[in-house]
C-alpha cells in the first residue's frame, strides 16, 4: 500500500502542482481587483502583494509549482520519517533493548519491537528472529553470529532507502529554485533595458515591468530555496538519528551474543 502511495505521489504531484500554480497565477494573482482600474496590465493597487507577485511574469508559475511540490514532499517526508522512527522515544527503546538483552529475554524483545514499530524495531526483530531460528537447529558458534550480523546489515540496507526516498526532490528544488529565480532576474533586466532603449522617451511601463519581474522572481527563488534547505537539513538530521539508533541496536545484539557464547 505504501509503495503504491509513493508511486501515485511521484506520478501526479508535479503535473498537478504546475496546473495549480497556473490557476493561482492567473485566477488569483492576476485577478482584476488587484490592479489599478481593474486591468492586470496596469500597476498593482497599493500594498497588494498578489498583484506585485503577478508582475513577476510567467516564470512565477514555475516558482509557485516548486513551492507546492516542496510542501507536498515536506509532508510526505515528515510522515515517512516519523513512521521510520517508530512510536515513543528512540533512546528509551535502545535502552530497553539493551536491558532485555542483558537479562536474556529474547522472546520478550519481539513484543517490545511490535510495540515500538519503525525501522529500528524492524532491524532488531530480524536479528532476534535469526538468532532464535539458529539456536533451535544448532549450537551457536562464530558462523551463526556472523550470519546474524549479516542479516542485521542487510535489514539495515533495506530500511535506509525508505528513509532517504524523495530527499533528492527537496535537494533539487533547493538548487533549481535559485537558478529559475535568476533566470527571471535576467529576463526582467533584458525587458527593462529594452524599455530604456526605446527611441525618444523611455517606456516607463516597460521599465517598471522589467524591474518588477527581476525583483519578484529573485525574491521567490531565494525564499523557496532557503525554506527547502531548512527542511532538507532537518530531515537529514532525523534520518541520521534513526540510522545511529539502528547501528547501536545492531552492535548491542552482536556484542551480547559474543559475550554470551564466547566470553573467556
Amino acid at each position: 500500500m505504501l509503495k503504491k502511495f509513493n508511486l501515485n505521489l511521484s506520478l501526479f504531484v508535479i503535473p498537478l502542482s504546475l496546473v495549480a500554480a497556473y490557476f493561482i497565477f492567473y485566477q488569483l494573482m492576476g485577478h482584476p481587483d488587484n490592479f489599478v482600474d481593474g486591468d492586470p496590465a496596469n500597476e498593482p493597487i497599493n500594498n497588494n502583494i498578489l498583484g506585485v507577485i503577478y508582475k513577476g511574469g510567467p516564470i512565477v508559475i514555475l516558482l509557485l509549482s516548486f513551492q507546492l511540490i516542496m510542501l507536498v514532499y515536506v509532508v510526505e517526508r515528515f510522515l515517512s520519517i516519523r513512521y521510520s522512527a517508530g512510536k515513543g522515544n528512540l533512546r528509551d527503546f535502545i535502552s530497553g533493548v539493551r536491558a532485555k538483552l542483558a537479562e536474556g529475554k529474547w522472546e520478550e524483545l519481539n513484543e517490545y519491537c511490535d510495540q515500538q514499530q519503525g525501522a529500528v524495531a524492524n532491524v532488531v526483530k530480524t536479528g532476534i528472529g535469526t538468532y532464535l531460528s539458529r539456536k533451535k537447529v544448532s549450537q551457536m558458534d562464530q558462523k551463526d553470529i556472523y550470519l546474524i550480523q549479516k542479516e542485521l546489515e542487510e535489514s539495515t540496507q533495506l530500511e535506509l532507502p525508505l528513509m532517504n526516498k524523495n530527499m533528492f526532490i527537496l535537494s533539487t528544488i533547493a538548487q533549481i529554485s535559485t537558478l529559475v529565480g535568476l533566470l527571471g532576474t535576467v529576463t526582467g533586466m533584458i525587458k527593462a533595458f529594452a524599455a530604456l532603449a526605446t527611441v525618444g522617451e523611455p517606456d516607463p511601463v516597460g521599465l517598471a515591468g522589467g524591474i518588477s519581474q527581476a525583483l519578484v522572481t529573485t525574491a521567490l527563488g531565494i525564499s523557496t530555496a532557503a525554506v527547502t534547505i531548512v527542511f532538507y537539513n532537518y530531515f537529514a538530521n532525523q534520518i541520521e538519528k534513526v540510522t545511529y539508533a539502528i547501528d547501536e541496536a545492531s552492535f548491542s545484539i552482536v556484542q551480547n551474543l559474543k559475550l554470551k557464547y564466547f566470553k573467556k
